[in-house]
């Protein structure tokens, strides 16, 4: 399922952020530390500290949206070496990192089997 119809500009946030935090944390964290308008349309990925879990935060106009995706059997190769606070993302590297691919080296995850 596609999110958006044309993919805004994508900041990919560099640290781990506690995954208690839902909209009103996320947002606090992309004005105060991103120093970034958390209303101007930008999707913005957030990656827990076990690298399993992503939190994506928008705004749509009507209000904030928050997607949530678990990686079952892998990690996600979260970008680990960046001078600043965020990254921007292209739309094919956002797809990448959503499929489990590494945004900077691309390296695919693999599945044997699901584990129910």
């Amino acid at each position: 399922m596609k999110m958006f119809t044309s993919v805004p500009d994508v900041f990919l946030y560099r640290d781990f952020v506690d995954f208690r935090k839902s909209i009103n944390g996320l947002a606090a964290i992309v004005e105060q530390q991103m120093r970034l308008s958390a209303l101007n349309g930008s999707v913005y990925v957030f990656c827990n500290k076990g690298r399993d879990k992503l939190k994506i935060l928008y705004w749509d106009k009507t209000g904030f949206a928050l997607w949530y995706k678990r990686l079952e059997k892998d990690t996600f190769k979260w970008p680990k070496k960046l001078e600043q606070q965020s990254m921007n993302l292209t739309e094919q590297q956002l797809h990448w990192l959503l499929n489990g691919f590494d945004v900077l080296g691309h390296q695919a995850v693999s599945y044997a089997s699901v584990a129910l």
